[in-house]
Parts: structure tokens; sequence; C-alpha cells
């Protein structure tokens, strides 16, 4: 007798290698325009549940799933997923682990650099007819100090290529060794204040859990130099927006630079100030990302549903 073809429903665009690879093997749903209701009511016969960071699968919509036995997040982490719930029924979690590093690092990066030359505030000028050459000075990255809140895979390339820069790297993160930060050529800080008080760029990389839910707040940003920048392309929760924006406007530091958000799109009083950049959350948003975050997750499906034993033939 032919086993059932398992079924995925992918509710967040993903690239086109990933459909590749699953063809013949699954019956796949693509759900993209599927408001929150209508995503829920797919998955009542669904073996698979493929999202990214829009999607949120909390226990009610878990409960809508009773034959789920893999939650799969193109992504890093799964805060955007009830995962306590989601073992105790039993459901395999998968995420794409370090397929987007290389690019959420180089955007870090990349916004470093806009941010110490003021690259996206002279192009507004220039745009609007501002010849401002004389009033264009930035600062360079080599000789500061980068401060890393989160010295994981992202983190700790972040810092390699830090240094490759010149920059004196210090990173805060209580579950990371010494050792591996001295690898890195790191030095680790046993309290985020010494951190935040030394940096002159910020950047958090830092996965999002209790413990880290608004761990940048007002007494956190009146910490830095007023000259420093911070840089999150983590989680947008991890900052208290409403005290960032404080911080901005009262120049407690010089900038800021997010591609992430405490709700998505963001607020209008951050899209209006001049000494912040704004990514749409486009950490992982490179082709060569897309294509390995695709392969990777479609082979770590095969393999979970292989021995799971859930794996049919082609109908």
């Amino acid at each position: 007798m032919m086993k059932r073809v398992p079924k995925i429903v992918v509710g967040d665009p993903l690239d086109e290698m990933f459909f590749r690879l699953l063809r013949g093997k699954a019956f796949l749903v693509k759900a993209y325009e599927l408001d929150q209701g209508e995503f829920a009511k797919l998955l009542k016969d669904a073996d698979v549940v493929v999202v990214r960071s829009r999607r949120r699968l909390d226990r009610c919509t878990i409960d809508r799933a009773p034959r789920l036995k893999v939650i799969a997040r193109a992504g890093v982490g799964l805060d955007n997923v009830d995962v306590d719930y989601a073992v105790k029924r039993g459901i395999t979690l998968l995420s794409t682990g370090d397929a987007s590093t290389e690019a959420v690092a180089e955007l870090t990066i990349g916004l470093m650099i806009a941010l110490a030359r003021r690259i996206t505030e002279l192009d507004r000028k220039m745009k609007r007819g501002n010849w401002c050459k004389n009033s264009g000075a930035g600062v360079e990255l080599r000789g500061k100090t980068l401060g890393i809140i989160g010295l994981g895979r992202i983190g700790s390339r972040v810092a390699e290529l830090a240094r490759v820069f010149g920059m004196r790297v210090v990173a805060y993160d209580p579950y990371v060794s010494r050792e591996k930060a001295e690898r890195l050529g790191v030095e680790l800080k046993q309290r985020l204040e010494d951190l935040l008080r030394e940096s002159d760029f910020v950047s958090i990389h830092a996965v999002l859990t209790e413990e880290t839910e608004g761990m940048i707040g007002e007494r956190e940003l009146r910490l830095m130099k007023p000259t420093a920048y911070l840089v999150n392309t983590a989680r947008g929760a991890i900052v208290d927006e409403e005290a960032l924006v404080r911080a901005l406007e009262g120049g407690w530091i010089a900038g800021a630079a997010l591609d992430v958000y405490e709700r998505e799109p963001p607020s209008s009083r951050l899209a209006g100030l001049e000494n912040v950049i704004l990514t749409p959350h486009v950490g992982a948003s490179t082709v060569e990302a897309q294509k390995r975050i695709a392969r990777v997750l479609a082979e770590k499906i095969l393999v979970a549903l292989e021995n799971i034993g859930e794996m049919g033939e082609s109908p």
C-alpha cells in the first residue's frame, strides 16, 4: 500500500530551489498571500509548515494542525513559534542555522560604515541639491571599539570582519567561554554596562528571549557615549524603540541603524529622524543566502520526515 504523501504548507516566500528539491516527494502548498486565519485553515492536514519571521505559530495555530510533525523556520531562531507547546506535542523544530550568517554580518558592517561616513544622510542632501562637501566629514572604523552583544555565529563573524578594519572588539555574552572569545581576538566583558560605556559602535546579535527582550532601554542608552552608534540586525524587541527615539532626538547617542523592529513595518517616529538608517528586515536577503536557506531547509525536512517515517511516493 502506497504511503500518504506528506503535505508541506509554506507560509512565507522561499527561493525556488526549495520547491525543486522537494518536488515529487511532498505535496507543496504556497500560502504567501493568505492572512493568518486562511493560513491556519490550510494546516488542518499539514505534516510540515514552513515560516519565516512574519508568521506566528502560537498554541492556537498549532492546535489547528493535528497532523503536524515538523515546524521549519527559514532563518535563525524560533521566537515566532510557541516552542514549549510544539515540543510538548512532539513536533520536530528546524531552523537554518548559519545559512544566513555571512549575509547578516555583511549588512551589519555595511550599516556601520554608512553611519560612520554618513552615507545615507549625504545622499539625501545631494539629491535635494545640497553640495555639502565642507560639512560632510565622518569618522573611520579603524581604531574604534565595537561592542558586540551576543557572540554566536553572526556575532562571531562580525567580530572577524571588524578586526580586518582595525577595530578593537569587545563582547558581552554570558553563555560564551573566554577561550572562544580569545580565539576570535575579542575581549569578553562580564557586565553589559562596561561594554556600553566603552564602545563607539554597539551591534546586537543576541537571540530574543525573556532575558533579552527590552535589554536595551533608556538606562542602557544613557550609558553609551554621545558619539556612539547602535546597530540592530538581530531582533527588534531587544531594543525599547520608544527609548531609542528619545535617545536619537535628545542626542544621548549619535545615531542608529536598524534592520529589525518591535513591529514591522516600524513606527513613523523612527522614519522621521535624520540620524537613523532603516532597512526593511533584509539581513538574510542576498541571492546566495536565500539559496543556502532553501537548500538547507529542504534537506533537513527530508531527513526529519524519513526519521519520522512519513515519506511517501510521488502520487
